[in-house]
Parts: structure tokens; sequence; C-alpha cells
């Protein structure tokens, strides 16, 4: 049982970050039906920023993490007004290659003008201390990401479901055109979701680069695939489902790299790769199936 315990506790820390990357993914795919791979390089431009705010201004990392946040925020909406506001009426095939166009093209300029080894930051101290209830040994790290993402996801069901923004987001989500035509500015509602999309992905970059302590040119793919396949697990379209995929993705890697023998521990994410497409096998809509993007 405390085994058990320990792992649940680990697997929502872990669980805690895809969360956030699959929400931002979710909203995105939500009003614009695009399933962004670009979402992973909101988190490189910000590590790039973290490194140099760290390294070479000196800065602590109680003014870090607010610049982070605004870099995430700040590059989602310029991705969306250099590249995606030029393809908004196209199929959803040119929307997604201009989504790996968009993460190519960051990474190429990081590659070329910064450079391809990696950049090490310090990380708190705090990061690697953790505390005992009784035979359970927690983390500070995932107690903070835990309530960080318990606090965020109120705030963004209250922002959908109490402000006029949350209306607009959710009739764009659930018919863009008859929501256009009742009045909703289309522009706004897609700056918008791009916006919260980039703060999702700020917060989430903030414990993701914290853990690393680094970052590089391809620092985006993997969290850009977790968040991604989180959403998928959960179900596209739906808000609740990307929340659930990203805890189910963080429980079951914790709870399988535990349970391998050590021989094949490092084969951890190609099992979860097999089981996720057992689950799709017979889910094929992932946890929560809707028809179309969900009312939330």
């Amino acid at each position: 049982m405390t085994e058990l315990l320990q792992n649940l506790i680990d697997g929502f820390g872990r669980g805690s970050i895809y969360a956030l990357l699959a929400l931002g993914v979710a909203v995105i795919f939500g009003v614009m039906h695009l399933l962004n791979f670009a979402h992973g390089e909101l988190i490189t431009v910000s590590g790039y920023a973290a490194m140099w705010a760290l390294t070479s201004g000196g800065w602590s990392w109680w003014i870090v993490v607010p610049l982070i946040i605004v870099v995430s925020v700040a590059t989602s909406l310029v991705i969306e007004r250099v590249a995606f506001s030029r393809v908004r009426g196209a199929s959803q095939f040119t929307l997604l290659l201009t989504s790996f166009g968009v993460h190519f093209v960051v990474s190429a300029i990081f590659l070329l003008y910064v450079s391809a080894s990696v950049k090490a930051f310090p990380r708190p101290d705090w990061v690697t201390a953790a505390y005992s209830i009784g035979s359970l040994r927690i983390e500070w790290f995932d107690t903070v990401v835990i309530g960080v993402t318990a606090v965020t996801l109120v705030a963004v069901t209250y922002l959908l479901q109490r402000t006029m923004f949350g209306l607009s987001l959710r009739a764009a989500a659930a018919d863009f055109d008859t929501a256009r035509l009742m009045g909703v500015n289309s522009n706004n509602v897609i700056r918008g979701a791009f916006a919260l999309s980039g703060l999702l992905a700020g917060i989430a970059g903030v414990f993701w680069l914290m853990r690393a302590g680094q970052t590089q040119p391809s620092a985006g793919i993997d969290p850009m695939l977790k968040g991604v396949l989180a959403a998928l697990i959960g179900g596209l379209g739906s808000l609740r489902g990307a929340v659930l995929g990203g805890f189910a993705l963080g429980i079951a890697e914790v709870v399988l790299r535990s349970q391998l023998p050590d021989s094949i521990a490092n084969l951890t994410e190609g099992v979860v790769f097999a089981l996720i497409a057992v689950l799709f096998i017979f889910r094929p809509g992932g946890l929560i199936t809707v028809s179309h993007a969900e009312r939330v």
C-alpha cells in the first residue's frame, strides 16, 4: 500500500505538468481544430529566456518565474500572428503542416544563431528537497506542482464558465461559424485562445525547466509530445479529458518505471505507448469521446 501511495503522489506530480500542457493543446484544438505541434516551442523560447536571466542577468527564480510565463504568452501570440493567422481558412492538413513548420523554424533559429549545445542553468535548491509523512517520502517539488495545478485548473474553470471571454470561447468550440453569426469576434477569440494556451504552457514550463535545469534547441519536443499524447488519451475536443489524460499518463509512467525489471526500465515509454495503442483499439476517441469540440 505504501508503494502504491508513493507512486500515486509521484505520478500526480508528473501528471500535473502533463495536464497543463494537454489543456493548452486542447484549448487550441477546440477553437481551430488544430493539433498544435508547435506547442512545445513555447517552452523552448522560455527556456532560453530563463537561461539568459539566470546565468547572464543574475536574476533570481522569483523574477524568472513570471518572465517564463510572460515570454510563453508572448511567443504564443507571435506564432499565431505570424503563422496561423495567415492560414485560418485553410484545411486541417495545412494547419498541421504549419504547426510542424513553426516547430522546425524555431528550433533552427536557436540552432543557427545561439548554439546546438545544451545550456545549463541553476535550479532552485528546494527542487530536490523532500519531507516525510509516515513511510512516505514526498518531494516539495511535487507538492508545489500539484497545488499550483489545482489552483490553475480552478481559475481556468471559472474563466470558461463565468466570463464573457469564456462564453465566447465555449461558443466557438461548439460551432465556430454559428458563433461568428451571433456576433462573436473571431480574431479576439482565437488570440485569446492562444494567449490562454501560452499561459498554461508557461506555468507548465516553469516546473519543466526547474526540474530539467537546462535547455537546447530541441527542448520543446518532449513537452510537446507529452501534451499532445495526453490530449489524445483524454479525447481531443474535451478539456476535462485533456486533464484526465495528463494525470493518467503521468501515473502510468511512474507506476511502470517502478514495477518493470531494472533490465527493461529504460523501455518505460515504449510500454506506455503500447498501452496507449491498446486503449485506442477499444476507445479510438480517447477516455472522453466527443463528436465535436466539447461544450465546457
